[in-house]
C-alpha cells in the first residue's frame, strides 16, 4: 500500500472517509463481535452464513430475545426454546413457522449524518441507509441464501449484494459458492472500521468464489478463490483480480479466540497484485465485557516498499441489559509516507431495548499527525430487523 501523497490528496483521504462514516452506500451491517461475551464464538451460533451477518436462523433470533434485549426477555431461566420464532423474534412477529424450509427477514436502517470538516462545509443529511430482504431455503444438507434491496446510490434499482448456495458435505466438512465476503480477520459491524474499509472488506466488496468450511469442535478452517470483487466483475472497471483467501478460529475458550488470516489478490489493470495477512485475539473476561484486538499488514509487489500496517481495538461495556458503551481506538500508517498516518478514536452507545431494535449513535475523531487535521463525525441509526 502506497503511501497519501501530497496535502490535497491527504484532506480527500479524512474527508472521503467522513463521507462513508454515514454509510453512504452502505449495505447490511455483519454480526457484532460483542457477543463473544454471551459464550459465542462462532458466527453459524446464530446466523447462516459462516462469515456472520445477514439472516438469522430461527435459533439465532431466539436468543437475540433471550440473551440481548432489554425488555423482550420471557423465559425465566434466560434460556429460550430452541429455535422459537413465535413472537416479535419472528419474521413480522411470526408469519413464518420456524419449522419451515424458508425464512426471511427484513432490514431496514434510517440514519442521521453530521459531519464536520475544519474549512469543509456538509450539511446534515438524514437518509434511509438500506431496506433489503433477506431470505435463506435449508433442506437436508443444502442451504440457498439470497439477499434483495434497495441500491443505495443512483436510481435506486433492486440489488443483491450476496447470494450463494453451501453444501454440508459432512459434519465438519462444507463447501459454499456465490457471492460472499471473504472471511478474515473479526468482522466488525461498522464497516468503515480499519480493519474493513482499509482491507477492501467494507460495504460492497463481496467476492464471486468458492469456500471450503471445516469445522471442528475447538477450530474453524474457512479457505476460498475465485475471479476477485464482484463489482469490479459485474462493472469491468479494471479492479478485477483472482483472490484467494484463508482464515483460521482456534476457540481457546467459550470467551476467548485467536483468529490468523491471510488475502492475496492477483494483478488487475489498475493496482499490482498484494497480500495482506492478519492476526486478531478476542476475549471477554466476563458477561459484560468484551475486546477485540486486531494488527495487520499489508504489502504490494512494488519496487519500493509499499508496506502498510493497521493496528485496531474495539472493547464493549454492558453497563445494563441491552445497553453497551463501546470504544474503538485505531490506526494506521504506511512505512513510505509519514503523510499517510491515520489516527481514529470511536465513542459508541449501542441500545437494544426490544428484540431486533438496535439504536446506534457513534462519534469518530479521525485525525492525521502530520497535518494536523481531520474530522469529526456523528452518526444516528435506528436499526429495524423484522
Amino acid at each position: 500500500m502506497t503511501g497519501t501523497t501530497g496535502l490535497g490528496a491527504t484532506v480527500r483521504v479524512v474527508l472521503t472517509g467522513a463521507l462513508l462514516l454515514g454509510g453512504w452506500g452502505a449495505r447490511p451491517a455483519s454480526a457484532e463481535p460483542t457477543f463473544l461475551s454471551k459464550q459465542y464464538p462462532r458466527c453459524t451460533a446464530c446466523h447462516y452464513s459462516a462469515s456472520g451477518g445477514g439472516l438469522l436462523t430461527p435459533y439465532g433470533r431466539s436468543l437475540s430475545r433471550e440473551e440481548i434485549s432489554t425488555f423482550g426477555r420471557q423465559g425465566a431461566s434466560g434460556v429460550p426454546a430452541a429455535g422459537s420464532t413465535a413472537g416479535e423474534e419472528g419474521f413480522l412477529y411470526g408469519a413464518l413457522s420456524s419449522e419451515s424450509p424458508l425464512q426471511l427477514g427484513l432490514d431496514v436502517r434510517p440514519s442521521h449524518l453530521d459531519v464536520d470538516v475544519p474549512g469543509r462545509a456538509i450539511a446534515d443529511r438524514n437518509f434511509l441507509m438500506n431496506l433489503d430482504l433477506q431470505a435463506a431455503w435449508r433442506w437436508d444438507r443444502w442451504t440457498a441464501y439470497g439477499s434483495v434491496g434497495r441500491a443505495p446510490v443512483g436510481g435506486g434499482e433492486l440489488v443483491s449484494y450476496e447470494h450463494w448456495v453451501s453444501w454440508q458435505v459432512t459434519d465438519t466438512v462444507s463447501v459454499r459458492g456465490g457471492r460472499f465476503l471473504a472471511a478474515y480477520g473479526v468482522r466488525f459491524a461498522d464497516h468503515t472500521s480499519f480493519t474493513r474499509a482499509r482491507l477492501d472488506l467494507a460495504q460492497d466488496d463481496q467476492v464471486y468464489g468458492i469456500e471450503l468450511g471445516v469445522s471442528t469442535d475447538r477450530t474453524l478452517l474457512q479457505v476460498s478463490a475465485g475471479p476477485g470483487r464482484a463489482e469490479s466483475i459485474i462493472a469491468d472497471d479494471g479492479r478485477q483480480a483472482f483472490t484467494t483467501s484463508a482464515r483460521f478460529q482456534l476457540d481457546l475458550s467459550p470467551r476467548m479466540v485467536l483468529v490468523a488470516s491471510t488475502l492475496h489478490r492477483g494483478t488487475s489493470e489498475t493496482a499490482p497484485r498484494s497480500t495482506g495477512t492478519g492476526l486478531s485475539f478476542g476475549y471477554a473476561p466476563a458477561p459484560w465485557l468484551t475486546t477485540w484486538t486486531h494488527a495487520d499488514l499489508q504489502f504490494q509487489r512494488l519496487d519500493a516498499s509499499g508496506r502498510a500496517y493497521i493496528l485496531a481495538n474495539q472493547t464493549s461495556v454492558e453497563a445494563l441489559r441491552g445497553v453497551w458503551l463501546r470504544i474503538s481506538p485505531q490506526l494506521r500508517w504506511t512505512d513510505t509516507d509519514p503523510r499517510s498516518e491515520i489516527r481514529r478514536m470511536v465513542y459508541g452507545l449501542d441500545l437494544y431495548p426490544r428484540t431486533h431494535w438496535h439504536v446506534n449513535l457513534s462519534w469518530y475523531r479521525d485525525r492525521l499527525p502530520f497535518t494536523d487535521r481531520g474530522s469529526r463525525t456523528l452518526l444516528a441509526q435506528l436499526h429495524l430487523y423484522l
